[in-house]
């Protein structure tokens, strides 16, 4: 089977690798070689997402599954530092499957006792404007939870570096229970109305599952 048509999800220089080996492997053993490399692609992961738990056990769970599926990748966390919320669930579930969390907090919040001091690291920053910059200098990817106003700043901020090429890292909405419908839909009436460029929009990757989350993150990669 020619590996290269059969599986177009796979970048080029990855078949190239897979068919220059003086013993070509099997099938499995490229497709593994491949998602290695794809795993090593993304690092480590931003997550954005709310200082609350919200009224709905869905997005408590979410967290929760999120920050397994990231350690049992060996994709390491990258998030707000605080022992609050979404943020504290995403964390704590991520350490208790052995995975890395690094925490980029600023000074007000560490005073206001709300870091979180269990995690792998836990950097302190003056402002929030330097602990995003950090954040987007550590991440390799974004992903955003349901949250509130400092989550969709977040989220816009890298998706406003994005569309001017400050940098090309994937961003995905982690759409729960259809938490950003709403949103999606408004972003679409500003295609319609002329202030958004179609190019722009579809920068954003939307799943409504961890799952497909991880699956579109690794195809973006990829490709």
């Amino acid at each position: 089977m020619n590996v290269e048509s059969g599986h177009s999800h796979f970048s080029r220089p990855i078949v190239r690798m897979c068919h220059g080996r003086p013993s070509f492997p099997s099938l499995f053993t490229c497709i593994s070689v491949a998602l290695d490399i794809l795993v090593s692609m993304i690092r480590n992961i931003a997550v954005f997402c709310a200082s609350a738990s919200g009224a709905n056990p869905v997005y408590r769970a979410s967290a929760e599954e999120l920050g397994r599926a990231l350690a049992t990748r060996n994709i390491g966390v990258v998030y707000g530092g605080s022992n609050v919320g979404l943020m504290k669930t995403v964390a704590e579930a991520a350490l208790a499957a052995k995975g890395k969390v690094i925490g980029v907090i600023p000074e007000v919040l560490v005073h206001l006792e709300v870091a979180h001091h269990g995690i792998t690291e836990l950097h302190v920053t003056s402002t929030m404007h330097t602990r995003k910059a950090l954040m987007g200098e550590k991440a390799d990817a974004f992903i955003a939870l349901p949250g509130g106003f400092g989550t969709f700043e977040e989220l816009f901020e890298v998706l406003a570096w994005h569309s001017l090429k400050i940098h090309a890292k994937p961003i995905l909405l982690l759409n729960i229970n259809g938490f950003y419908n709403k949103l999606l839909a408004f972003l679409d009436y500003c295609v319609t109305e002329g202030m958004l460029k179609p190019k722009n929009r579809d920068l954003l990757l939307v799943a409504d599952s961890v799952e497909d989350a991880m699956a579109q993150l690794f195809e973006s990669v990829s490709a």
